[in-house]
């Protein structure tokens, strides 16, 4: 009789096989991984390397000591990044880094071909790519020890690129990255335009990189270490102080006036407190707690995404007691941000008029599906090392074995469907890359929290920041 362990044993040799097969070679070198390796649906760009996709696998490599092909990955990417300054409107701007890229040859020549969202659909631009990559080199540094990649001079100069592109002189009043809808993770029209909460957490975790990784006193590195510095302490001011939700947040945005004028206000924002949904006030706990969607002008988003969550912990962008409190809501509404697959991309849901209005009636992200309240298996991994960094190895434990369950079986589906993530996604891939990444990585940090240091930041020293 085959015991639990050999059994376990033997469906993480399955998983492994199949990142392995999903690896792209580049002049004979491993260079990335397809999005994914469905038979049954036509490839579309599912056959290209994304960036923010690898991630996850790249995290899984370096556990396992494979670190050649993250190190190619590095270098190849790179040499895609943007250099030129935008002439045509349509072109990317420098710093940027592609969406995705896929291999092509002429007859024996090989090259590489990048997209940066020139063909996706919808043309969204992808914002997060140069985060992710910042935030993937350094965890090749803290996996390998090899100190001599980040410092070379074209990772240097790829690194000023992207603090160029980020910290560029803006028509802002906040220390808050402006991005359009779909620049990010969730590609699709979802009203998530303006400042998204994951892109800025993953705007600071990358400072937080970038600080460790540029060259002070070499070609303005002191410069940059200055404005980086500068901007973290002000983002985690404003992240903290006006993104933050709880029972009493609420109970103050309640009884806000609106309309108020002057420097010593509460209602900064203008916030209209009949803003406030009517599901939020049932469902919050008492010792919950989470960073709000967006923030502008006269508007909260108050629905609660898990990725710039789950990212604000590991980058210690959530204070000690929000992680607690963010970790609270998990356990405590754990059928609607769990259920049967780990782990819903945001909740709830839109529907109806609000669907119609807010996606421009996309069928894709109709309610309880995909990006509209779907549930990704990928954000395992991230759900993993956030609750260990939290010290909640019970709920990590607990995600972990409902996917395990169940990812085997329905052959590592995109994402989930329904309210509880029920049914696989309706337009779902199968063997989809980083839903079979985010299980082994989620499993070996299980394994080995130490692994943390790779994505993890301490609590950070940054200046303070000023009020608005």
């Amino acid at each position: 009789m085959t015991s639990a362990i050999d059994k376990n044993s033997l469906l993480e040799a399955e998983a492994w096989e199949l990142l392995e097969e999903s690896v792209i070679y580049y002049q004979g070198k491993p260079i990335g991984t397809v999005a994914a390796h469905d038979p049954q649906s036509d490839a579309l760009n599912y056959d290209q390397c994304f960036l923010r996709d690898f991630v996850p696998s790249a995290l899984v490599f370096l556990m396992h000591g494979k670190a050649e092909i993250v190190r190619n990955f590095l270098v190849e990417t790179l040499k895609l990044q943007s250099h030129e300054k935008q002439i045509d409107c349509f072109e990317p701007g420098a710093g940027l880094m592609p969406a995705s890229f896929k291999v092509h040859s002429n007859g024996n020549e090989e090259f590489l071909v990048a997209d940066f969202g020139e063909l996706a659909i919808a043309r969204v631009p992808p914002i997060d790519s140069c985060m992710w990559w910042i935030l993937l080199l350094r965890a090749y540094e803290k996996a390998t020890g090899d100190l001599t990649l980040a410092r070379q001079p074209d990772f240097q100069a790829g690194i000023k690129l992207i603090l160029d592109l980020c910290l560029v002189h803006r028509f802002s009043m906040y220390p808050t990255m402006l991005v359009p809808d779909g620049a990010f993770m969730i590609d699709r029209r979802m009203g998530v335009y303006e400042h998204p909460l994951e892109i800025q957490v993953l705007f600071y975790a990358s400072l937080r990189a970038a600080s460790e990784l540029l060259i002070p006193d070499e070609d303005g590195g002191d410069t940059y270490l200055g404005k980086v510095n500068r901007r973290l302490g002000s983002l985690k001011y404003h992240i903290r102080n006006y993104y933050w939700l709880d029972l009493k947040r609420l109970g103050e945005i309640y009884r806000y006036k609106d309309n108020e004028f002057g420097k010593e206000i509460v209602n900064k924002f203008n916030i209209n407190s009949e803003s406030i949904p009517t599901w939020l006030t049932e469902w919050l706990p008492e010792t919950g707690g989470y960073l709000a969607g967006n923030l502008g002008p006269g508007r909260i988003d108050f629905r609660f995404f898990a990725l710039g969550n789950l990212m604000a912990i590991l980058a210690s962008l959530a204070s000690e007691k929000e992680s607690q409190s963010i970790m609270n809501l998990f356990a405590q509404r754990w059928q609607d941000l769990i259920g049967y697959m780990p782990v819903k991309i945001c909740f709830p849901a839109m529907d109806g008029l609000e669907w119609r209005i807010v996606t421009g009636c996309d069928s894709k992200n109709r309610a309880w599906s995909y990006h509209n309240g779907g549930n990704w298996p990928v954000l395992l991994w991230l759900f993993t090392a956030a609750a260990l960094k939290a010290g909640r190895t019970e709920l990590a434990q607990a995600a972990v074995a409902i996917a395990e369950r169940r990812l085997f079986k329905d052959k590592f589906p995109e994402y989930y469907d329904g309210n509880n993530g029920r049914l696989i996604g309706k337009e779902a891939r199968i063997y989809q890359t980083w839903s079979i990444a985010g299980l082994l990585a989620a499993k070996k940090l299980l394994e080995n929290p130490e692994y943390l240091e790779l994505i993890s930041f301490a609590e950070g020293l940054e200046v303070p920041g000023c009020s608005l």
